[in-house]
């Protein structure tokens, strides 16, 4: 009896030191993912450190009239663990599959094979910039300012049908004879001709032309785009002067948090009520709200940072759903106005419970 107990006891040692081994193991291997955490929460109304340390505000406006605002206007970061240079350990993502707060995601879906952490980091910036110009110019439409919206183009791409046609810093001002208000605008245009050939009316070294250009078929999947192969920027020409100020957040879902902003501070009143509000999703100058990633950590990171509403772009519901944590009310949206509403309703003790909503089950 004695020596089958003394054989188990070191069967059962060994085994020990064979998980204990692997664990090791694992935990020095690299793994396909990285994980998504809540990341820092920013009040679009309040301040923020700047690249000296020093606080500044998020939002400085000149050459207007700007009022005493309340409460919170939060917008929502979601932070990566890992890249392609260290990913996080097996024990890592065990603990976070655990957390309802955190993802695990796929490493390509946000380090590409061949993008570099720094070179993602820079295309992330330029997507805060370009994000940042669409929100002042939807707050000012908004409020009825002249945006003075011209659309230019970027870059040509070798070998594409608009190469010998048109040239970096040429301004589109009209396709097929209609006027050119937006990028999207023009994008839109060039898929509705179906592949047939469209007329633009450019801006070059002050003189005006009219180029021919026949798009080209790009399939994907089931999805067919008609391409020209230019990148393009919408500039604008604001009658007041804005600047957002957010250093190392990048990408473009702050949108829509600063377009309320700016909106609540060039306007009477409080929007929000003097509540605390969060929300996320980009924004386009016609008002359009889009879609974003990370929402269910911007859901936590929200919740966490004390606010009691949350605006929600509508085409992210189905990551909404289930996934609220308690003491947070979230509120759908498509456009800057259903926001506007939303706050409105809101600011005056109104029945949220009206509001549009993503169908969401309140989990613990």
């Amino acid at each position: 009896m004695d020596r089958t107990r003394s054989v188990k006891l070191g069967l059962g040692v060994w085994a020990l030191i064979v998980a204990l081994i692997a664990l090791v193991v694992l935990t020095f291997l690299p793994t396909p993912y990285v994980i998504q955490r809540p990341g820092p929460v920013y009040d679009t109304l309040g301040t923020a450190a700047g690249a000296d340390g020093e606080q500044v505000p998020l939002i400085q406006i000149e050459g207007a009239e700007t009022f005493e605002t309340a409460g919170t206007l939060d917008l929502t970061t979601v932070q990566v663990v890992g890249n392609r240079e260290r990913t996080p350990s097996w024990f890592e993502l065990a603990l976070a599959w655990t957390d309802s707060s955190r993802a695990v995601v796929p490493l390509d879906s946000v380090f590409p094979e061949g993008v570099t952490t720094e070179q993602r980091d820079e295309r992330n910036a330029t997507l805060m910039v370009d994000s940042q110009h669409e929100a002042t110019a939807a707050a000012l439409n908004e409020l009825g300012y002249d945006t003075g919206a011209e659309v230019a183009v970027v870059d040509v791409v070798d070998g594409a049908p608009a190469e010998g046609s048109l040239e970096p810093e040429d301004v589109i001002t009209a396709i097929d004879g209609t006027a050119v208000a937006s990028a999207k605008q023009l994008r839109q245009a060039i898929q509705d001709a179906g592949g047939a050939p469209v007329a633009l009316t450019v801006q070059r070294g002050g003189e005006e032309t009219v180029v021919e250009v026949t798009p080209e078929k790009q399939v994907d999947g089931d999805v067919t785009t008609w391409l020209i192969g230019v990148t393009l920027r919408t500039d604008y020409d604001f009658e007041i002067d804005v600047t957002l100020q957010l250093d190392n957040v990048g990408g473009p879902s702050a949108g829509m948090m600063f377009a309320l902003g700016i909106i609540d501070t060039l306007t009477e009143g409080e929007l929000n009520g003097g509540e605390n509000v969060a929300g996320t999703g980009t924004i386009e100058a016609d008002g359009t709200v889009g879609p974003i990633g990370g929402i269910r950590q911007k859901l936590y990171g929200a919740r966490d940072a004390g606010a009691d509403y949350f605006l929600a772009p509508r085409t992210n519901c189905d990551e909404v759903t289930g996934h609220v944590p308690d003491g947070l009310t979230v509120i759908s949206t498509s456009t800057l106005e259903e926001s506007l509403d939303a706050l409105e309703v809101i600011a005056n003790g109104g029945d949220v419970g009206l509001l549009p909503t993503c169908d969401v089950v309140t989990s613990p």
